[in-house]
């Protein structure tokens, strides 16, 4: 029962449970793509019927993440069979958890109000956006936002951070970032505004069918 009902991995050379952080960034993206595209379906035909089916299987997934074990959660099990010839990347499992008990919390409110009462409100949309913003920035900088609540409830040192940003280090000369580089980001989102006033009446404008393929059709 014990291997059944445990949260994290004993891995030889680490003194606590950790998880593999390539995985759990697979599964966060999985997780946030299905997501983004249900929730496209709202904006673009207003059907809810995706968003109610991921908010349940969110929700399942997270609790067998946090009150099971890890290992039989289905994204996580996908995302092993993906990454599976990575080099693991092993980081602490108890700021995790922390962490994907939030998530638990957000999906069970939506769950709530999606499923439960079957009404949605601007409380759902910030629910759906903070989620969202943790999923992304999970998957795509492996930045755990949930994690960086935990030493605010535990007085326990972090520890096995991805990057290992939980220890003090120097950066590297190709982690630093110089004058002209931030003068080259800054310039490049000036250039963004400057063609969003100058060029956006051009940019709304309807392409037209170049090779009337649209056209032959409606003769037909």
């Amino acid at each position: 029962m014990n291997r059944i009902i445990k949260f994290g991995e004993d891995v030889e050379g680490y003194n606590i449970p950790v998880l593999n952080e390539r995985e759990v960034r697979a599964a966060a993206g999985i997780l946030f793509l299905a997501t983004f595209i249900s929730l496209m379906y709202i904006l673009f035909n207003e059907n809810f019927v995706p968003i109610k089916y991921v908010i349940t299987f969110f929700l399942m997934d997270f609790i067998i993440r946090v009150f099971i074990n890890p290992r039989f959660s289905p994204t996580l099990i996908l995302a092993r069979l993906i990454v599976s010839n990575q080099t693991p990347e092993y980081v602490g499992a108890a700021q995790k958890k922390f962490a994907w008990a939030i998530g638990v919390i957000l999906s069970a409110a939506m769950f709530y109000f999606f499923i439960i009462v079957n009404a949605y409100s601007p409380v759902t949309g910030i629910i759906c956006l903070v989620c969202l913003i943790f999923l992304f920035f999970e998957s795509a900088f492996g930045i755990c936002l949930g994690c960086k609540f935990y030493p605010l409830f535990f007085r326990k040192k972090v520890q096995y951070c991805p990057g290992e940003v939980c220890d003090t280090r120097h950066k590297q000369a190709i982690q630093k970032t110089s004058g002209a580089q931030l003068f080259a980001l800054l310039a490049f989102i000036s250039f963004i505004v400057l063609i969003t006033y100058t060029m956006n009446g051009r940019f709304s404008e309807k392409p037209y069918d170049l090779m009337g393929v649209n056209n032959t059709e409606q003769k037909k």
